[in-house]
């Protein structure tokens, strides 16, 4: 299916027509040490915080179905269960284990296999199937729940395929803190095609539901130095690749070489990121997409020198903007710390609302919670003082 080249104007509202109420927003943070909710007032102006949720325990992501808006998972790696996902029906009231959560299918000849560390990224369903979940883990495995988060089993070829296992690499290959599936991408129009990135091991498209999948590689590079083959998925570190909810033939991708966007039929990645400003580059982890507009987009740069400080780029943090697919950027820090701020943002901790205009929000690895309430114009910090936060997810109830 070609790309739309034109996106439809949103028409103006009749004055004849009632408003409908808006919807108020509720912000997931996950933490290294538990999970938080904000509830925001109908302004998204005032908020509270309702948590913590499993303190001292490990919340790699928390996310709200948006097929029911009541219904809560939490994928935890706690000191006395291990790694499991956890599961609340009535927006964290109360919490229940997964009476199976996601784990590799046992070796057959009895030697040890590979074992989950932890569940990283979930990713509901479509609306045409109101129970199924899936799940990407660390070390890299894809999982899928066909009941609402409360079983889970090994989905696809990837956990145990030959050919994965090697672009998947070793433990010891991975990233800093474990090697990841993450980005679980399902066509709204089509829930048999389906894409995948690897932490290491590249980004892969299946059009038939998972039984088969093809690596989309081309046009991204692979650091430079080591002799990598970009033609190799095992070289390939894509940080965040979202889908554009307005036109689902976009793709962006945040790599660790770069931002890149993607514009289906084609199958050639383009780096947008060169457009950035040389001073700061275009090395980070969050990408996020305007859920009604597909050339606007927002990342997080971070110092991606020789040595990897993984620091915002001279203390001086910003969130970057385009509005016309990657072709120019704009540096949006109004209200942000102007020196002297070390923190960064993770790759699930930055995104945005469906409110007119759009909220941003993004939490830091020094615990700070950022929101902008008027499509980017200026920064509030919602909350501070909070453990390393991992992802952050905002939700319509």
């Amino acid at each position: 299916m070609a790309r739309n080249s034109k996106i439809p104007a949103v028409r103006k509202q009749s004055r004849t027509t009632r408003a409908q109420p808006k919807r108020r927003v509720v912000v997931l943070v996950a933490t290294r040490k538990g999970a938080w909710l904000y509830h925001g007032d109908a302004a998204s102006k005032t908020w509270r915080a309702d948590g913590p949720h499993f303190l001292g325990h490990v919340i790699s992501h928390l996310m709200l179905d948006p097929r029911d808006r009541r219904t809560l998972l939490a994928a935890a790696k706690t000191g006395h269960l291990g790694p499991t996902v956890f599961r609340s029906t009535d927006l964290g009231r109360s919490w229940k284990e997964a009476a199976r959560p996601p784990a590799f299918a046992k070796v057959a000849d009895g030697t040890a296999g590979r074992a989950v560390d932890h569940t990283f990224w979930l990713t509901p369903g479509p609306a045409s199937e109101p129970d199924v979940w899936y799940a990407g883990t660390s070390p890299q495995g894809l999982f899928r729940s066909t009941d609402g988060g409360v079983t889970w089993e090994p989905f696809s070829i990837i956990n145990d395929d030959p050919q994965f296992r090697e672009w998947m690499g070793t433990v010891q290959d991975g990233t800093p803190d474990g090697p990841k599936l993450h980005s679980i991408i399902v066509d709204p129009r089509d829930p048999a095609h389906m894409y995948i990135a690897m932490s290491g091991g590249g980004v892969h498209e299946s059009m038939d539901g998972g039984q088969t999948w093809k690596t989309l590689l081309k046009g991204l590079d692979v650091v430079e130095g080591f002799g990598f083959d970009a033609s190799k998925p095992t070289f390939h570190d894509p940080h965040c690749v979202r889908i554009c909810p307005s036109d689902p033939e976009r793709l962006y991708q945040q790599n660790h070489c770069g931002i890149y966007r993607l514009d289906r039929p084609s199958d050639t990645w383009l780096r947008i990121g060169k457009n950035m400003p040389k001073r700061v580059g275009d090395i980070g982890f969050p990408m996020v997409v305007h859920p009604r507009d597909a050339d606007s987009a927002w990342v997080f740069p971070m110092d991606g020198t020789s040595v990897w400080p993984r620091t915002s780029p001279d203390g001086k943090p910003a969130v970057y903007g385009t509005r016309n697919g990657g072709k120019t950027w704009q540096r949006l820090d109004a209200g942000l710390p102007e020196k002297q701020a070390w923190w960064t943002v993770k790759r699930q901790a930055m995104t945005a609302d469906a409110a007119n205009p759009v909220g941003l929000y993004f939490g830091t690895t020094s615990g700070e919670l950022w929101m902008s309430r008027d499509a980017e114009r200026r920064w509030a910090c919602i909350a501070q003082h909070l453990p390393e936060i991992y992802a952050v997810e905002a939700a319509e109830l």
